[in-house]
């Protein structure tokens, strides 16, 4: 008798392929219009049939110049090692605290010998004691101490407010804040699973360490990944339990009795408009590695993912969303940052007060600089460096790749949070296709060409139709 499939296996695989599978060009359009008009971005539309497959159109003229889009993220992280040099709120990016807390906390880390190149795990960096510090800053440690805990005021830096320092809900010490609707935000979207507090909704935090850690050491792309994972939870209890309370209007999904998939599907569908692969195909080969050795190097990445997802589960696992956290599904996400993904970059702005200063007239300069000079010089070269990571933007995802664009994602002096913004490089008119390049279009054509093929298309822009004839 022949043996018979388990059903159970195979729900599961077509749960994912659902999961994965496009969406109709029908749905993409309704699900922008509802994103634009929510966000209420005027003078665009995503048409998911142009000459390109999906593109962003304009619906009114732009001259140079003009803001097209400024795109909130649908999901994004700091790096970890950016962590050390920027405190920023953890779920808009924007600098916190005061332009004095951001350089005491700078030089403390200094003092402890914590760099970039020197990470310390999330414990290190909260719990270190001030007995730890190394005798190799030009400041006193009480200065540094000043700094920090706002008893020391620098001249001006009234003219540079920040926001002040809200911290996680969950307790953890690795999350703030600019406000408590940011908080909130953060944790009811994401942050509620994945904190390290005494308040998280992790299952088990100590394997939830072991992943951070894991991804810290590794790829912090992974804390991505976790985190759309979370979203998708977190918007799958949220409509189950809308249903619940309101069956009316539900009927067509059964009431409370045929929740699963179906709510799971819907939860999933903002990540679901992003252009996926899995990470071991459309990961770009080192140049160190040698194309002989190319299916050993994305069989390592693929045991890498595994690894991670592993670790992951043990966290966070959810038997009502157990696609989720399907190897294929894991892999996807991964991908889908690595085709779509902007960098997430914010101004500093320490950088913008000491050139403050510096604009000074000469005798209120030389009266600051008394104070400020001897803190510039311990701070060093790298006094001021940006927020950063990286970041999904569903509008600005939905741009097409030109070697001779007519817009670009450029942060002008009043872009101080992690929005995606782009600018017009010329005039657009309206009907217009927005196109943005997604590598450095000053390189020539043989060398974008290599650049492009990472993304799994040929360019056929007028250049490069031009240049490769």
């Amino acid at each position: 008798m022949a043996a018979s499939v388990c059903p159970i296996d195979s729900q599961y695989t077509d749960q994912i392929s659902t999961l994965l599978k496009s969406p109709s060009p029908h749905q993409v359009k309704e699900y922008f219009q509802e994103l634009i008009a929510e966000r209420k971005c005027k003078g665009i539309r995503v048409n998911p049939e142009g000459e390109h497959g999906k593109g962003v159109y304009a619906d009114f003229d732009f001259i140079e110049g003009d803001l097209i889009l400024k795109d909130q993220m649908l999901v994004g992280a700091q790096h970890s090692s950016n962590k050390i040099d920027c405190l920023v709120c953890s779920f808009c990016f924007q600098f916190i605290g005061s332009v004095e807390l951001q350089i005491g906390k700078k030089l403390y880390l200094q003092e402890l010998g914590i760099s970039a190149d020197n990470e310390c795990g999330p414990s290190d960096r909260t719990e270190c004691s001030s007995g730890s510090f190394i005798d190799r800053s030009p400041l006193l440690q009480d200065t540094i101490e000043s700094l920090m805990n706002g008893s020391m005021r620098l001249p001006f830096s009234e003219k540079f407010p920040l926001p002040s320092v809200v911290s996680c809900p969950g307790g953890c010490r690795e999350a703030y804040y600019c406000s408590e609707s940011c908080a909130k935000a953060d944790w009811d979207s994401f942050h509620s699973l994945l904190c390290t507090g005494k308040g998280s909704k992790s299952s088990n935090i100590k394997a939830l360490l072991k992943f951070i850690q894991h991804a810290n050491e590794t790829n912090d792309i992974f804390i991505l990944a976790a985190k759309v994972i979370s979203f998708s939870i977190l918007r799958y209890r949220k409509l189950k339990v809308a249903q619940c309370e309101n069956p009316e209007k539900h009927d067509s999904m059964n009431l409370c009795t045929n929740y699963g998939f179906p709510l799971l599907l819907e939860a999933w569908k903002p990540v679901s408009m992003g252009y996926k692969r899995r990470w071991w195909d459309c990961i770009a080969l080192p140049e160190d590695v040698d194309s002989c050795d190319e299916a050993m190097f994305r069989m390592q990445i693929r045991d890498l993912a595994f690894t991670s997802l592993e670790i992951l589960k043990e966290a966070m696992y959810d038997k009502e969303c157990e696609p989720l956290f399907s190897l294929e599904i894991y892999g996807h996400i991964i991908g889908m940052f690595e085709l779509n993904n902007l960098d997430l970059v914010v101004a500093s702005p320490v950088e913008d007060y000491f050139l403050y200063i510096d604009d000074l007239p000469f005798s209120e300069k030389k009266e600051a600089e008394k104070i400020t000079k001897p803190v510039l010089d311990a701070l060093g070269d790298d006094y001021s460096i940006c927020c950063q990571g990286t970041a999904f933007f569903p509008l600005q995802s939905c741009m097409n790749h030109s070697c001779i664009p007519n817009a670009k994602a450029f942060k002008r002096e009043e872009d101080r949070d992690g929005q995606a913004t782009i600018i017009a490089l010329k005039p657009i008119s309206k009907g217009e296709e927005i196109t943005i390049s997604y590598i450095d279009e000053d390189l020539p054509y043989e060398e974008r060409r290599a650049l492009l093929e990472d993304y799994g298309f040929l360019c056929l822009c007028p250049r490069c139709s031009e240049e490769g004839s």
